[in-house]
């Protein structure tokens, strides 16, 4: 049995109802799917919206490697030990997408002592939630082939039409195909494709709706193509809004688990922060602040994704404004960006952490571009030395950055106390003066070159005519405003994946942009990244199956 799941199911949950009580939420609030997990009902977190607000803390991460980092790991061990010091603490974490479950990264629901439990329920199935995004997406794609196979009233344009289909698994067979083959009867051949479930625009209105009025009013705005002379057509003209949103109504409500040492955990909304904006719900965000003096959230991937997203999209949309940022690193992570292979990552290697901590300085210095105030989370392995961690601190006392050895993994919350100490000392003080990186009325294509330099260090962005005239036109209908979310590359600062460390002087190139009105932002996708990832050689999912009781084994 994998290491996590053994120890998951070592310790005993406490009925839902019991951690609701921890934040004051009643048993009549709660919507129970089974005993361990529930959904918070709507009449509930409309009763607490007058409530001030408690503190937001952000867990991000460096660039990922192979050799781990533990970013929702953090998450989960930081809002333990705020509890175990007496700071009333909320979690609120991305769902798991089955794509990564059943493909490469694995689950998302930390590790080791550090997790929210149940930990395969949480990886799998869950409540439902992305199946019923999935449907409602896969309803609009419907109702479109519907309308042309119908006389098209409103004249949209088959060479124009911009929605994808969507399903939550890695499947690359699908990234295009012709759709409506067959001949007369089955509608007008077109070009189509499928994003995986969490990059779609479905998932990103879901994340960041505020209430069901704001979440309809989203889905009408989303533009699903155009008509031959450039006219956006969108889902209200269609008349789709009103029954996607009727399918996401009970998705919308947050779940509410626990911690394995009794956490409130919210776990609602989506991740991929490389190709989608890699954020939880704004639901569940804000129904934590409601409730807790202190919400411990995680952004996707390396701060230059998802914290950059979590600032520039979310925050900016939502109204949130965080007291703290804590990055996520580890020696064996940073040994990698000093260029030792994975092989060699068990012997000290003071020179290559060395090397590798730019890449930790320059996520530092990014969160710093946001005005918010910085603190470092080491995770540690039985093979790191105290010298290896001396080079790290030192590299941090230059820029006044605290660091902190991290055990939470292996001792839950008490192997982090001394970050959550931290963590309550500098919400205390009062010193975030957050602000998103640009301003709402900076041109589209501008944006996406302050990202790319600021946060990227990029030299340029390349655009091709084409689509910056596409950027025009999307500003010309009236979306200059909107921020943009860039999907590239997780693993580093650049496009190129090899590129790791601290590159500097790349050449960011553009190679698609995409309007999502409806969420409110312009995707711009760069290099090689795919919205629809694929398998890898081996998957996850060739090593996952039932034991003779039924329970599931080699989920990691």
């Amino acid at each position: 049995m994998n290491h996590d799941l053994a120890i998951a199911r070592s310790v005993p949950l406490r009925p839902i109802a019991e951690v609701a009580t921890k934040l004051e939420i009643p048993a009549d609030a709660l919507e129970p799917y089974g005993r361990f997990k529930a959904k918070v009902g709507f009449d509930f977190i409309r009763s607490v919206q007058d409530r001030p607000d408690g503190a937001l803390v952000l867990v991000t991460g460096i660039s990922p490697t192979p050799a781990g980092e533990g970013k929702t790991t953090t998450t989960v061990g930081l809002g333990d030990a705020l509890n175990r010091i007496g700071v009333r603490a909320a979690i609120c974490l991305r769902e798991p997408s089955l794509g990564p479950s059943f493909g490469q990264k694995g689950g998302a629901a930390g590790g080791g002592r550090a997790q929210v439990a149940p930990m395969d329920e949480i990886n799998l199935h869950f409540t439902g939630d992305f199946h019923a995004i999935t449907a409602a997406n896969n309803l609009l794609a419907a109702m479109i082939d519907n309308h042309l196979y119908w006389g098209n009233e409103l004249g949209l344009d088959p060479r124009r039409i911009t929605w994808r289909r969507a399903m939550d698994m890695n499947d690359r067979a699908l990234r295009g195909m012709v759709v409506s083959l067959g001949g007369v009867a089955n509608g007008f051949p077109r070009e189509d494709g499928f994003d995986i479930t969490v990059a779609s625009e479905a998932m990103a209105v879901f994340c960041l709706a505020r209430d069901l009025d704001d979440l309809q009013a989203r889905l009408g705005r989303i533009v699903i193509g155009q008509t031959r002379d450039g006219r956006n057509v969108t889902a209200r003209d269609l008349k789709a809004d009103g029954a996607m949103a009727a399918l996401l109504r009970d998705a919308l409500q947050p779940n509410l688990v626990q911690t394995l040492e009794g956490s409130p955990a919210f776990v609602h909304g989506g991740p991929f922060a490389n190709i989608a904006h890699g954020c939880n719900s704004v639901m569940a965000t804000r129904l934590g602040l409601k409730l807790a003096d202190v919400v411990v959230t995680e952004a996707g991937f390396g701060a230059d994704l998802g914290a950059e997203k979590f600032l520039d999209i979310k925050c900016r949309a939502a109204g949130l404004r965080p007291a703290a940022a804590v990055v996520v690193a580890t020696i064996r992570a940073l040994k990698m960006h000093g260029g030792v292979a994975r092989a060699d990552l068990g012997r000290e290697d003071t020179q290559a952490v060395a090397r590798g901590v730019a890449n930790l300085a320059r996520h530092v210095e990014n969160l710093g571009k946001f005005g918010l105030p910085v603190l470092v989370g080491l995770n540690r392995f039985d093979l790191d030395t105290d010298a290896e961690f001396a080079v790290v601190e030192a590299a941090m006392a230059t820029r006044r950055v605290p660091v902190f050895r991290c055990t939470h993994w292996a001792d839950g919350g008490a192997g982090a106390e001394a970050l959550a100490r931290a963590v309550a000392d500098t919400i205390a003080l009062g010193e975030a003066r957050y602000a998103p990186l640009y301003p709402d009325g900076m041109g589209l294509a501008d944006k996406i070159r302050t990202v790319a330099r600021e946060i990227y260090h990029a030299g340029d962005v390349s655009i091709p005519d084409h689509l910056a005239q596409r950027l025009a036109r999307f500003e010309a209908a009236g979306f200059g405003h909107a921020p943009v979310c860039i999907a590239k590359t997780q693993y580093s600062f650049s496009a190129d994946p090899r590129l790791m460390g601290a590159p500097e002087g790349h050449v960011l190139p553009l190679r698609e942009v995409r309007l999502s009105a409806g969420a409110g932002f312009v995707v711009a996708i760069c290099g090689d990244i795919m919205t629809m990832p694929g398998l890898p050689r081996t998957p996850a999912a060739a090593a996952i199956r039932l034991d003779a009781a039924g329970r599931i084994e080699g989920l990691f």
